[in-house]
């Protein structure tokens, strides 16, 4: 697999390509009824918005550039359609969660029991808690003790994007600035982009807690459905990941996968059994599940277990 290890600088320019495309659709939104912008944020926006992430996730493990610092510009840039300044949040978060998956203190990826518990198991619980995904994703952080909420790289982040925000509301007008938020909220929420938070890593097959996509949608979301290959080796960019599963088929293809966002995004809706704790948490830095829990973490695990059950 070392052949494949290494950093795709041609990533860039999907970024710039993703950007100019959200800008000079919401410019030609603007004069547009409501109803034409919302369509098009669901069908078009979507795609470029949860693209874009795909290139924030890319800039997280440092694989467009070789070196840290103009991978986090990139991010920076890739996250201005996003409205919501993200990228260097998520890349500090993020690298927690391959550390330590599942550790209910290290691990944003995770909800929060509170949030678990609040949404219950409805469908339209689910679809309210998928719709405002990025609310709930912001409350988590306060309960990771060992990363800073701030430091100069997220500052820099927050000043871009708001700089980014006034130019868009001025020049293009609040139509085009709501257009690319309507954008963000859909790639990653009430939509079958969104199904693919549900596809990492909730238990849909309890003795298996890491899940792949294979699907068409991978065309558009630079194969960011091949997870488990991702996880197994973070340092191999989104282009090579089907050569990953092709020189390993008997690894990949043994396991549960995904074939279809869709269907997945009806059945968490609408499958009782499978809720936000449906997820396998641990409390040991050293990756070890455990079967007994303490305090503050023991609701969710119990929770967590039940729901994980056959």
């Amino acid at each position: 697999m070392r052949q494949y290890i290494g950093s795709n600088p041609y990533s860039f320019f999907f970024i710039l390509t993703a950007v100019a495309l959200q800008l000079a659709i919401g410019a030609l939104l603007r004069e547009q009824p409501w109803w034409v912008m919302a369509l098009t944020a669901f069908f078009v926006g979507a795609f470029a918005s949860h693209a874009l992430w795909v290139m924030i996730h890319e800039c997280a493990h440092n694989l467009i550039f070789r070196k840290t610092w103009p991978n986090t510009l990139a991010g920076i840039l890739a996250n201005l359609p996003h409205v919501l300044p993200s990228s260097v949040s998520f890349q500090r978060y993020h690298l927690k969660h391959h550390a330590f998956q599942g550790v209910y203190d290290l691990d944003a990826d995770l909800p929060s029991y509170w949030e678990a518990r609040l949404i219950g198991k409805s469908a339209l619980g689910k679809a309210i808690w998928l719709m405002l995904f990025p609310f709930f994703q912001v409350t988590r952080p306060p309960r990771l003790k060992e990363i800073r909420m701030l430091d100069a790289w997220i500052l820099l982040n927050i000043a871009v994007q708001m700089s980014f925000n006034a130019a868009v509301y001025f020049i293009l007008g609040p139509q085009a600035l709501m257009y690319l938020l309507i954008s963000f909220f859909f790639s990653v929420g009430l939509h079958p982009l969104g199904a693919r938070w549900i596809q990492e890593h909730y238990l849909v097959h309890p003795t298996q807690e890491t899940y792949s996509y294979y699907g068409p949608l991978n065309t558009v979301a630079f194969n960011v459905g091949y997870h488990n290959e991702h996880h197994d080796l973070p340092s191999i960019p989104w282009n090579h990941l089907p050569a990953v599963r092709q020189a390993a088929p008997e690894l990949y293809d043994s396991l549960v996968f995904h074939t279809s966002w869709t269907k997945l995004l009806f059945r968490f809706l609408f499958d009782p059994k499978i809720t936000l704790f449906s997820r396998q948490v641990r409390i040991s830095r050293g990756g070890v599940a455990l079967n007994a829990a303490v305090k503050p973490d023991v609701e969710f695990l119990e929770a967590a277990q039940v729901a994980s059950r056959p």
